[in-house]
């Protein structure tokens, strides 16, 4: 695969992750640099090392990880865009001022919506095993454009964060959710026109 091929690749595989991070940008109170920074190489590693685990897979059991990656990753945006949207709406009896934000995410909710957002990479992983390619060169470009696009959303998601206040971790919640469906449908729809 030449590098033009991977790059377009690596840019399609990190829209999931922009997306993803975009939302939770807005989620916070005005994100810095190193949040942002932080997301990025949280996303960016995970994304880099799915396909080295989807290549490595793709020898021994291509046909039963591509039939369930697509319910994987589904399951994970659905629950964690519920939980987003579930905490939009909770409200403090006690407190009388405006509710803040956080100012960062955990690392475990970063990292499950990081690995939700890679799977598809883990899938292209499976398919790269078969077409001969050089998967480090590749896996590392997947995982640096990923990064800066992770870190890319969470800054633009701290702009628009403040101008939706709450409401922005209810529309987080329904990007995450939209993201599964869209992978669900994908899939879906290869499976019905295969």
């Amino acid at each position: 695969m030449n590098l033009y091929a991977t790059l377009i690749l690596a840019l399609a595989l990190s829209m999931d992750a922009f997306a993803a991070a975009v939302s939770k940008g807005a989620a916070l109170h005005r994100p810095h640099l190193r949040e942002a920074i932080r997301t990025g190489l949280i996303f960016g590693l995970i994304e880099a090392c799915t396909p080295l685990i989807g290549w490595s897979l793709g020898i021994y059991a291509s046909q039963y990880i591509m039939e369930w990656d697509h319910w994987v990753a589904f399951t994970l945006l659905f629950v964690l865009g519920c939980r987003m949207i579930r905490e939009s709406f909770k409200h403090d009896p006690d407190v009388t001022t405006k509710p803040t934000a956080p100012h960062r995410h955990s690392s475990v909710t970063l990292i499950f919506t990081a690995i939700a957002t890679s799977l598809d990479a883990m899938a292209i992983g499976i398919g790269l095993a078969f077409l001969q390619v050089d998967i480090l060169p590749t896996a590392m470009t997947i995982g640096i454009m990923t990064m800066i696009m992770a870190t890319l959303g969470m800054l633009i998601g701290r702009y628009i964060g403040p101008l939706l206040g709450k409401r922005a971790e209810l529309i987080g919640g329904l990007v995450l959710i939209a993201i599964g469906f869209n992978i669900l449908f994908e899939h879906l729809k290869l499976f019905i026109y295969a």
